[in-house]
């Protein structure tokens, strides 16, 4: 197969679970545990917001045709009451934010811009209709759709649902991912490992970054370096909504991932993606599933679910609305690399989101460097050099 660039790649990844995946179980959800899912149906207001029209500001509730002048208070009204009477001609009734607004006002006036006597309130400038004032429906109308289906609930969608009397909502099922990490070089994370093993580090980081996902991770055993086992954990995985693959994905002779794959009639939609780290990258499907073969460094294995792997994710737990954050900021140094990839680098990003600095490294097996890091600084296939001061994407953490 061809390699294929970043947004190609993405693309594929996008397009192919977009196009074959069934829309996913849903389940009711309490309110309090709603945070984080994918709703699976529209959720309409359930009258209008704000029921009546309300002030926006502390002050009065005038006439704007008695203005400039000087008016009568006849009372006040705040949140959670109404005023009973009405505003005349020459009247005005103290009134607090939120409150409604009483019968007979058409404009609000801020109580800092006047001059209260007794029961006189002084305003000396001209009041526009309307001003300070939301009028009833202004937000939402009664019946409007205000969270639509497939969108991933935060906590301002939380307010909206409380606003509107849901105590429960329709959401959509987890998907479940299930993680297998492969090598002959693996133990267990409990295990003191010989000086030529290693502990199992990619199947909890990306339990971790399944969990972010909105995903439910499923580690299953190592898979050893055997066409055998290897088999028997995949199809072990291929169970679950998604599989995910950590190493055995390179052309070394006992990389088996893909063997195994094709032997259980796979398609592959590519195997091979012009970035760093990650280059060996595979996806596909297999018995109606899809998977990715993720490349065993840490680093690789982090970075290629984030880009690729997660949006797939997403997608099959109902959301619609599936985006990469990237946005730029500026490098504190001066940065060199070799044209031709999309280069996915530790970095550490600035408080305020605004510079930019890369972290040093030494390969993607550099567990240590990426803790230090908060970002990934992303670069340019095409461009070789970065002064400092220069905008530079990233990839937040």
């Amino acid at each position: 197969m061809p390699a294929l660039s970043f947004p190609e790649a993405r693309h594929v990844v996008l397009s192919q679970v977009r196009a074959q995946h069934p829309a996913p179980p849903t389940e009711e959800v309490e309110l309090c545990a709603a945070a984080g899912r994918v709703l699976a149906q529209d959720v309409a207001a359930d009258r209008d917001s704000p029921a009546v029209a309300r002030s926006v500001r502390d002050g009065y509730a005038v006439r704007a045709a008695d203005l400039p002048g000087e008016l009568r208070v006849i009372g006040e009204v705040r949140a959670g009451e109404r005023f009973a009477g009405e505003v005349g001609p020459g009247e005005a009734v103290e009134i607090m934010t939120g409150a409604p607004i009483p019968g007979g006002a058409d404009a609000v006036i801020m109580v800092e811009h006047t001059r209260r006597e007794g029961d006189r309130v002084h305003y000396g400038n001209s009041a526009e209709p309307s001003q300070f004032i939301n009028p009833q429906g202004c937000e939402a109308a009664a019946g409007e759709v205000v969270l639509p289906t497939g969108k991933r609930l935060d906590y301002t969608d939380i307010a909206m649902l409380a606003a509107f009397g849901r105590t429960r909502v329709a959401a959509f099922r987890k998907p479940v991912a299930a993680i297998v990490a492969t090598g002959d070089e693996i133990v267990e994370v409990g295990r003191r490992p010989e000086d030529f093993q290693i502990r199992n580090s990619n199947a909890h980081s990306l339990a971790a970054q399944v969990a972010r996902a909105g995903g439910v991770p499923r580690v299953l055993p190592v898979a050893r370096d055997t066409v055998d086992h290897t088999r028997a954990a995949i199809a072990q995985g291929i169970e679950a909504d998604l599989l995910l693959l950590s190493g055995g994905v390179s052309a070394g002779k006992y990389d088996v991932v893909e063997e195994v794959l094709a032997g259980l009639g796979a398609e592959f939609f590519f195997d091979r993606v012009l970035i760093q780290p990650g280059q060996p990258l595979v996806f596909g499907r297999a018995a109606g599933k899809f998977f990715f073969g993720l490349p065993g460094n840490p680093s690789s294995t982090m970075v290629t679910f984030e880009i690729f792997a997660r949006a797939a994710l997403e997608l099959l737990g109902g959301q619609q609305e599936v985006t990469l954050h990237m946005p730029f900021a500026r490098l504190t140094r001066e940065f060199r690399h070799r044209p031709g990839l999309t280069r996915f680098l530790p970095a550490r990003l600035s408080a305020d989101g605004a510079e930019l600095t890369p972290v040093d490294w030494h390969g993607s097996a550099d567990i240590p460097a990426l803790t230090r890091a908060n970002a990934f600084l992303v670069t340019d296939p095409e461009r070789a050099e970065y002064p400092a001061g220069e905008w530079i994407r990233v990839l937040p953490k």
